[in-house]
């Protein structure tokens, strides 16, 4: 089976595609200190259906442009909206 990836969808402006940022743990070779590394992916998204914060798998496919080479698969955990700060009226 091919190599699936989770991760947060981190924009969502352009049609048709969403851009993931994906977060893994690694180990360095020599020092055997694990760091955590964010790598970011485009993928295609045919229904426009992933929001920014929405918690996503993606699988690789077929290059459908010179950078999305994934495809959505499915919304695993949809966001919960964002926090606005209201702005403070009490200011003179």
């Amino acid at each position: 089976m091919a190599k699936t990836l989770t991760g947060i969808v981190t924009s969502d402006v352009a049609d048709k595609t969403i851009t993931i940022a994906v977060t893994s743990r690694e180990t360095h070779p020599i020092y055997g200190k694990q760091y955590t590394v964010t790598r970011k992916y485009a993928a295609h998204d045919e229904k426009n259906e992933a929001n920014k914060g929405d918690k996503v798998t993606i699988s690789p496919t077929r290059p459908v442009s010179k950078r999305k080479a994934y495809k959505l698969d499915e919304i695993v955990e949809k966001s919960r909206g964002s926090i606005e700060l209201k702005d403070d009226e009490a200011k003179a």
